[in-house]
């Protein structure tokens, strides 16, 4: 028996009926409400560890981010109102 027929019979092709979706989900609640405001909260604490991540960036390549902030500078400068 060749190696590929072999690995092929290992796995199957398709997924596995508990891989499926759970219906009852704790992250997805059936109020929209509630989803609207989990999803704000997600988004939140994603756009908190971004900031953090890009100042950490900042601090340790100071010489990158003077060279950004310069970009930005002359990218506003030359956008006119």
């Amino acid at each position: 028996m060749p190696d590929g027929e072999q690995q092929k019979r290992g796995r199957p092709d398709t997924p596995a009926p508990q891989d499926a979706e759970d219906p009852q989900d704790p992250q997805d609640p059936q109020d929209p409400q509630e989803a609207d405001a989990a999803r704000r909260r997600r988004r939140a604490q994603f756009l908190r560890e971004l900031h953090e991540a890009k100042a950490l960036r900042d601090r340790v390549q100071p010489r990158r981010a003077r060279a950004a902030r310069m970009r930005q500078a002359m990218r506003m400068r030359a956008f006119r109102w």
